[in-house]
């Protein structure tokens, strides 16, 4: 019985172009083998399922002006699209350290990087949060360019695992590295009702937060555990069953959005290591170094702005983006992920 040949088992049919179960998409979770249905849904607008689209790529290199010799850090490694196009910048010269929290996927984009043939003698990949800048530049020196792409991968928002979104079912995480922190979950089980309100207003702008920090607290003073995201999405539902028929779809989706985005900034400390990256950067930077941050929502950006206007204002930094940069039409249109994105950008004295 042993020697006999295993029975061959069929791949499951691939069901139509974009198969709404994550695991079902195994063509655009293995891009190098099913290149032609990766590029059908780029072409549609998506992005396929365990791949994250670089936004605003040709308005960051502008304003980085990479030249080979230099050395530069990529606070957010991410699926490393940014990272590829500057060490293309570097052509094998100088040094770009990498940074990422992401203890799921940064050995996956370690050895795709590797493979297009970026080894430690041109790419350094730390898993550090990059608020840690002032450790990597004990080890690199003081830095030309710096980019910190905010926004959240698109491989941690489409896998259900994570728990980033409430469109599919899965655990409420939201935690950026699930080995460190307590999960979202957890964090719902000992919040008050006005801490609750306070983070949905400061983190989101959530019009309905003192409804929906009402509904979640009176479920867990009921012994309600709220674990899963559907679990989640369905008491905001119900907390906001007063608003009118006709907009109740599309409010709720929105609330929705921004709830869990502020659940995912508490849980992982977003602002304060924000801020703690903000004001180690000047410190970090060459002379004349420069630096691009791309964020997604306006909590982030309104910190971004404020830091590097009050480093210009001190003189840390010689000039400063006075307008946030946003990605141009035609990139929106292909990539719906990169509408809310801004990006600001300064030089240091």
């Amino acid at each position: 019985m042993d020697n006999q040949e295993q029975k061959h088992q069929r791949r499951p049919r691939y069901k139509g172009t974009h198969p709404k179960a994550f695991k079902d998409k195994y063509k655009e979770l293995q891009p190098e083998l099913y290149a032609d249905t990766v590029a059908k849904v780029i072409q549609k607008g998506n992005t396929p399922a365990g791949m994250h689209r670089s936004i605003c790529v040709n308005e960051i290199l502008e304003i980085l002006q990479i030249t080979p010799g230099q050395t530069g850090l990529d606070a957010t490694l991410g699926y490393g699209g940014h990272t590829l196009e500057m060490l293309k910048c570097l052509n094998s010269k100088g040094h770009l350290y990498a940074t990422d929290v992401d203890s799921i996927e940064l050995p996956r984009t370690r050895e795709r990087l590797e493979l297009l043939g970026y080894g430690p003698e041109i790419l350094t990949i730390k898993q550090t949060n990059f608020s840690n800048i002032d450790q990597i530049t004990s080890e690199s020196g003081p830095l030309n360019f710096v980019l910190a792409d905010l926004g959240v991968s698109s491989m941690q928002i489409d896998n259900p695992e994570r728990g980033f979104s409430f469109k599919t079912e899965g655990p409420l995480d939201l935690r950026l590295n699930p080995s460190k922190g307590i999960s979202a979950a957890e964090r719902l089980k000992t919040i008050s009702q006005d801490e609750l309100h306070g983070m949905l207003l400061e983190n989101a702008d959530e019009p309905h937060s003192a409804e929906i920090a009402r509904a979640i607290i009176s479920a867990t003073k009921k012994g309600v555990a709220i674990t899963t995201t559907s679990q989640l999405q369905q008491i905001i539902k119900d907390a906001l069953k007063f608003i009118p028929e006709k907009d109740r779809n599309e409010e709720i989706k929105k609330s929705c959005q921004r709830c869990f985005q502020a659940l995912r900034i508490d849980v992982n400390k977003e602002f304060e290591v924000l801020y703690e990256f903000l004001e180690k950067l000047p410190a970090a930077l060459a002379e004349g170094g420069r630096v691009a941050i791309l964020t997604f929502h306006s909590g982030e950006d309104r910190l971004v702005k404020k830091s590097f206007q009050h480093f210009y204002r001190e003189g840390l930094y010689k000039e400063i983006a006075t307008e946030a940069i946003r990605p141009s039409a035609a990139e929106c249109n292909s990539n719906s992920r990169a509408r809310c994105a801004k990006l600001r950008w300064a030089i240091k004295a």
